[in-house]
């Protein structure tokens, strides 16, 4: 048995049994950031804090939400938007939170393809990352058809609907997945569980997968320098602070970071009070009726990129299906598309910086025309932006392939 001795006070107890001040060294005090990264590296911690207002505020909506299609719709509308004091607030909270949270992905996510932040041992760091990604859209998508209004209701027959292009198993997945042949009450309820139980499990198991790849390559930097985090760890220790090239992931770092969040959160408050109308679609304050179509249905915002290129191939629904499965796991295979060893910031890669700016301006396109109706020369504008998409992916290997005989060349 081990020797336990009189703790000090309430620190050195824990410590004694969980080795709380060596964790806190392993993954703040002596964990270490580069010096040159700027303020958008804080959106890792951003995102850490809206899952925390998402998880939170979620829980208050749980205590008078009704998963039944019967209740679900005056739950929400009536019970918590008028008689439960705050309730507003916390539906508020809740839609502006789900919403912003996947401007901050995006963010997130952009940032780390300019920087080439998947690349040099830093693969798994992506790819969590994606499959967070990923879930977050899964948990998004079934938590928009909660509140059981028109626009959730359409909007989970069409998407439950995409698995019955699946050859073979298709239909009968359709109708395992919604446990009825429209989507009702069986279909709420299950998607309420992967709402509240299952999906947040595993958001908060790829929480710390992510972290823990970040733990060992380390963070990224501006100039995708190489740093011997060790040799200028041992310097910031000695008190060389000002020539060391790493500060400590907390003070130094965090307090930056809280910083930020900070003026964030000034911005997502300001929302939540007084424009939360972005983050509620007007028809879906309308019961869900199944005799009754909405005249053109479409996703969130930040679903109707992937939504477009699913239908952006209007002559053929199979095409579609098949450019949607690709466009939601392209971005997965990032370190493998990229086969330039080069780890710079896109600006300093002429090509990749050309490739990255047309894929924003793309998706940006793919966005705008998502929400619009798909007749005329939209659906013609929808075609070209998503063989674009896909177009776009075809040739990143190419250039940066290319990139590479060139750095090779010069080397």
């Amino acid at each position: 048995m081990a020797e336990f001795k009189e703790a000090t006070g309430v620190v050195d107890w824990l410590d004694q049994r969980l080795a709380v001040k060596k964790f806190i060294k392993v993954m703040m005090t002596e964990y270490w950031i580069p010096k040159n990264i700027n303020f958008l590296w804080a959106m890792g911690v951003t995102l850490l804090i809206l899952f925390l207002v998402l998880f939170f505020s979620g829980l208050m909506l749980l205590m008078y939400y009704k998963p039944d299609t019967q209740l679900a719709f005056d739950s929400v509308n009536q019970t918590i938007m008028q008689e439960v004091a705050y309730g507003w607030l916390w539906r508020h909270v809740h839609a502006v939170a789900a919403s912003v949270i996947f401007l901050v992905i995006y963010i997130h996510m952009f940032v780390g393809i300019y920087y080439g932040s998947f690349k040099r041992g830093r693969e798994m760091i992506w790819v969590s990352g994606m499959l967070l990604f990923m879930i977050f859209s899964a948990e998004a998508f079934s938590g928009y058809m909660l509140p059981w209004g028109q626009m959730s209701f359409w909007a989970a027959a069409v998407i439950t609907n995409l698995f019955g292009g699946i050859p073979l198993i298709g239909p009968d997945l359709v109708i395992w997945i919604r446990g009825n042949f429209i989507p009702a009450d069986a279909t709420l309820t299950r998607f309420f569980m992967l709402h509240v139980v299952l999906l947040p499990v595993v958001i908060l198991s790829l929480i710390a997968l992510h972290f823990y790849t970040l733990r060992f390559p380390h963070v990224n930097n501006e100039t995708g320098e190489v740093i011997d985090f060790d040799k200028e760890a041992e310097k910031y220790k000695a008190g060389n602070r000002k020539e060391a090239k790493v500060v400590a992931f907390w003070p130094d770092f965090l307090s930056k970071d809280i910083f930020v969040v900070c003026v964030f959160m000034i911005g997502f408050f300001f929302l939540v009070c007084f424009h939360y109308d972005f983050a509620m679609d007007p028809i879906n304050f309308d019961p869900a009726d199944s005799l009754k179509t909405p005249p053109h249905i479409y996703p969130e915002w930040y679903f109707l990129w992937s939504y477009e290129v699913l239908r952006g191939f209007f002559f053929s629904s199979d095409l579609g299906l098949m450019a949607f499965g690709v466009a939601n796991v392209i971005f997965l295979l990032m370190p493998l598309l990229d086969r330039s060893k080069v780890v710079a910031p896109a600006h300093k890669r002429p090509a990749f910086f050309v490739w990255f700016w047309l894929l924003v301006a793309d998706l940006i396109v793919l966005t705008i025309y998502g929400k619009l109706p798909p007749t005329g020369v939209n659906a013609y504008i929808g075609f070209v932006a998503s063989i674009t998409f896909l177009g776009l992916f075809v040739l990143l290997p190419i250039i940066t392939a290319f990139e590479n005989k060139k750095a090779g060349g010069h080397s």
